[in-house]
């Protein structure tokens, strides 16, 4: 077998919680696998129009289905999920664009530690919106998740401001299409690199067929999280949205 690092991209949105235990699970097993994983920060609302996909949320027996879905996967990767009071208005109505443009910017700007800074503020922004029901619109609450990252002032002002330039915005959107060339319809995406060619593996269910794609086992069971919260119940939210993910 050889030892040299299998390259992994995962793309992502904070506003996907699928997308969130999926991140957990690889950055796990990261070196268990020496796994070169690369984070690409894109914005699912554009996979969907452009894939003309519709979110399981629209959808009531889909709905309800990622209702007992999501309980049963958050207690075995112990990650703690805990839906928004108000899923509908998170997911669709406010959406995650300036959430992924700070993400992006934090791509971007960041000369150290890169991979560290976007994984910390990638996970404080999933904490906010599927553990804390907070909101990740409003800038007060992007300085937040970065302060919680350990970020400094001085970056954070630096990073809201990148955020809302035409380059971060145009690195989003590429992002987003590369997703979609990948053959993307929903995420979390990961591409596993092998011999020069990219295999994609949709969801959050897959990590034992992306473990034989790249030589590996997938058998250990870790748990980052302690004193993890569940409490992942939408049954009690009706089905009266329509919206797609939000993209203005």
């Amino acid at each position: 077998m050889s030892s040299s690092k299998k390259v992994l991209e995962l793309f992502y949105d904070v506003v996907s919680p699928y997308s969130w235990l999926g991140f957990e699970v690889l950055c796990r097993y990261r070196n268990v696998w020496n796994i070169d994983l690369k984070l690409r920060p894109a914005f699912l609302g554009g996979v969907m129009q452009g894939s003309g996909n519709k979110p399981p949320g629209v959808i009531p027996n889909k709905f309800m289905y990622m209702t007992k879905d999501l309980g049963r996967l958050a207690k075995y990767f112990s990650v703690p999920l805990c839906a928004p009071s108000d899923p509908f208005e998170a997911m669709f109505e406010k959406g995650s664009l300036a959430a992924m443009r700070f993400v992006t910017a934090v791509a971007e700007k960041a000369e150290s530690d890169r991979d560290a800074k976007v994984e910390r503020v990638s996970r404080e922004l999933w904490m906010r919106i599927w553990s804390n029901d907070q909101d990740i619109t409003q800038p007060a609450s992007l300085s937040e998740a970065g302060q919680k990252a350990g970020l400094s002032a001085n970056e954070i002002e630096e990073l809201l401001k990148l955020a809302k330039s035409q380059p971060i915005k145009d690195k989003l959107k590429s992002t987003t299409q590369k997703a979609l060339e990948y053959g993307a319809f929903g995420f979390p995406l990961i591409v596993c690199h092998v011999d020069g060619q990219p295999e994609p593996f949709f969801g959050s269910d897959r990590f034992e067929l992306l473990a034989h794609c790249i030589g590996q086992q997938y058998s250990l069971h870790f748990q980052s999280f302690k004193n993890v919260m569940f409490c992942v119940d939408l049954s009690s939210y009706h089905l009266t949205h329509t919206d797609t993910y939000s993209s203005h």
